[in-house]
Parts: structure tokens; sequence; C-alpha cells
């Protein structure tokens, strides 16, 4: 039970983190303190110093940011298939096939968007006969 606990601490808090920078207010006081930077830099002469500071924290939270939106991507990704999943597997007229295309050979998954495409024009066309 040990080794599932720390994993789901990293996925709460990548989720909270992703949850906090998501919305408008991050975005405003980020946008702030870089003038605020800009700002002082510009008055104390650009020191080279804080422009080295400021890069290597810009791109240590690109980092980290990169891998928060991965992990929370992926996470709704995964429920929504499920999602899905679970509307093919209660409707009788769905092709229960599609329940994990997404573990297709590429080739398989082609044929299938051509079928669909095909069915859809077919649906599209005067007479409504489908193949």
């Amino acid at each position: 039970m040990e080794d599932s606990a720390i994993p789901q601490l990293f996925s709460r808090a990548l989720h909270w983190v992703g949850e906090l920078t998501s919305r408008a207010s991050a975005a405003v006081v980020v946008a702030t303190v870089l003038l605020i930077f800009i700002l002082v830099s510009a008055f104390s002469g650009f020191p080279g110093k804080w422009q080295m500071v400021f890069s290597t924290v810009a791109s240590s939270i690109t980092l980290v940011m990169l891998f928060v939106i991965q992990h929370t991507q992926s996470r709704q990704q995964t429920v929504l298939q499920l999602k899905l999943d679970e509307l093919i597997r209660t409707s009788p007229q769905a092709d229960d096939l599609l329940v994990h295309l997404e573990v297709a050979e590429d080739a398989e998954l082609i044929e299938r968007e051509e079928s669909q495409v095909a069915h859809h024009e077919a649906l599209r066309e005067p007479n409504g006969d489908v193949k």
C-alpha cells in the first residue's frame, strides 16, 4: 500500500498545480511579476546575474509545467475513453470492436476511419442508403 500512496500523492499535487495554473488569475499574476521584473531590471541596468536567474527559473517552471500538462491530459483522456467505452457497450447498434481501438495498429485505424467517412457520406446522400 505504501508504494501506491506516493504516486497518488504526486498525482494529486500535479492536478492541484494544473488546476491552480489554469485559472485566468494565474496568468494575471505571472504577467504582473514579469512586468515588475522587466521594469526593475531596466532601472538597474539589466544585471547579467538577474537575467541568468530569471532564465533558469523560467526554464525550470516550463519543464515542470510540461509534466503537469502531460499528466492531467493523460488522465482526462483516460477518463473520456472509459466514458466512451461505456457508451459503446450500452448501445445495441454500436460496433463493440471500437472499444480499445486506441491500441489498434495504424492500418486498422485508417480502415475504420475510411469506413466511418463512407458511412457518414452515405447518410448524406438523397436516398440515405447505408452500406
